[in-house]
């Protein structure tokens, strides 16, 4: 799931301008809690996964750096999961989200590929999540994300995301978010 860019050949301006647009949009319906309409940009094989990170001594690396697919993380969804916390995210007994959470999701440092398989787009783009909460609550996240959408009748739908925030341990209450 973790992809080179060296390995795939850039697309072209139209391409590019239809996915920004798309990540976009993806991060408005999330900030307005629109989460059906996110939802239904899902691809059903969807893998939304992020690690945990690990501090490493340069000279006892992981696999992929920071990162262990086999060890602790923070998401490791499929549809089915997704579907779960959307579910719980709009019951009125949702302690965690009552108030409600207010979030502004930014994305940039976009570059998108052709992926191995046509019809599909690996793209690469970095975040800042800001969610505030109360009178006095508010976190910042960011990162970086790896993506792979995937033409499903005609519609660019995520099949895979891999996010990547920096931070050893996340100093909040929780992490009642999409990224």
């Amino acid at each position: 799931m973790f992809y080179q860019s060296d390995d795939f050949t850039p697309v072209s301006p139209d391409e590019f301008h239809n996915i920004s647009m798309l990540l976009a949009r993806e991060y408005r319906l999330l900030d307005e809690e629109r989460f059906d309409d996110w939802l239904a940009m899902l691809h059903p094989e969807i893998h939304y996964w992020m690690p945990g990170m690990e501090n490493r001594r340069r000279e006892n690396p992981l696999e992929h750096g920071f990162f262990d697919s086999q060890h602790m993380a923070l998401f490791d969804d499929a549809m089915r999961d997704l579907k779960r916390r959307v579910a719980r995210f709009q019951q009125p007994s949702a302690w965690a989200e009552n108030p409600a959470t207010r979030n502004v999701h930014i994305v940039a440092g976009i570059e998108a590929f052709r992926g191995a398989t046509a019809g599909e787009y690996v793209v690469y783009s970095t975040f800042q999540s800001i969610r505030s909460r109360g009178l006095d609550e508010e976190y910042v996240f960011s990162g970086r994300r790896y993506d792979t959408w995937a033409d499903m009748d005609g519609q660019l739908k995520l099949k895979k995301r891999l996010i990547l925030m920096p931070n050893a341990t996340l100093n909040c209450k929780n992490i009642n978010t999409f990224i």
